[in-house]
């Protein structure tokens, strides 16, 4: 695309690229319906990290390559490799929960654009993300107990805090795919859009937000983050010193002096 800038990375199957303060991280295998291997996992660490060190990205949004897959899970073919049994499991598992991990800490909105598949591991991926927007044609769906084995604490954790407990309950002892709409009236999503209009809808809500002051929304974030989570690890002092962070910064006063003069602030996240 013109004006972007591309990101190096191990493999081609995680591609990941800025533009016009939009970080955009792809999952591109689509052969396998972008199914998410341990060398992927190791690549959108690495795009996570440089996302989050770049102060000209504001937001970041992720997707799948092709349009039939935002990303479908483990790719099952590495599973007699390398996740043979439950020793095996803990290093894939720690490559895997490291790189959502490192998605939940950019400090900055990400955005989860949806279309076809969202199922097992992708969907996981997708639950860290701030908010969701899916195509009419989407599916999601966790099919752990179809494949005998269990999703992680971390990822339950964030299905349950957005479906609630019984909601949560059916996805896992089903195993079966929802809808857009049963997502959308689960909570799972925050927006569902036909699929012409799925990465137009999510341009305007990424690039309005990119225009917004990034240490107000950060800020904002975290306190909600911790508002919704695990209430031991909250840390009001944390969000206190982000609060006062916003009022000392140059972008209230520009804020304060756009309102006046009635024209649009330019933030620098300073």
């Amino acid at each position: 695309m013109d004006g972007a800038t591309h990101i190096t990375l191990p493999t081609g199957k995680i591609l990941a690229r800025t533009q016009d303060g939009i970080g955009w991280l792809t999952f591109n295998q689509p052969e396998k319906r972008n199914a998410i291997s341990r060398e992927m996992w190791d690549a959108v660490t690495l795009a996570a990290e440089h996302f989050a060190a770049d102060d000209g990205v504001r937001v970041v949004v992720m997707h799948g390559a092709g349009g039939k897959a935002f990303a479908s899970g483990a790719d099952i073919s590495e599973f007699e490799k390398i996740r043979a049994d439950a020793t095996a499991e803990v290093e894939y598992s720690r490559r895997s929960s490291a790189a959502r991990q490192r998605l939940e800490a950019l400090g900055k909105p990400l955005i989860a654009m949806v279309q076809g598949f969202c199922v097992g591991g992708g969907c996981a991926t997708a639950l860290v993300a701030d908010m969701r927007i899916a195509s009419s044609d989407s599916r999601f769906g966790i099919p752990a107990a179809r494949l005998g084995v269990s999703y992680a604490y971390e990822s339950l954790q964030r299905l349950v805090a957005l479906v609630g407990p019984a909601i949560a309950k059916e996805i896992m002892f089903t195993g079966r795919l929802l809808t857009a709409a049963e997502a959308l009236s689960f909570g799972l999503v925050n927006r569902v859009v036909e699929p012409a209009e799925l990465e137009v809808a999510v341009m305007e809500l990424a690039q309005g937000m990119a225009r917004n002051a990034p240490l107000s929304i950060r800020a904002s974030k975290e306190a909600i983050e911790q508002i919704a989570g695990d209430p031991d690890k909250r840390d009001r002092a944390r969000v206190e010193t982000l609060n006062r962070a916003c009022f000392d910064s140059a972008d209230y006063a520009e804020g304060r002096g756009a309102f006046m003069e009635k024209r649009p602030p330019r933030f620098s996240g300073r």
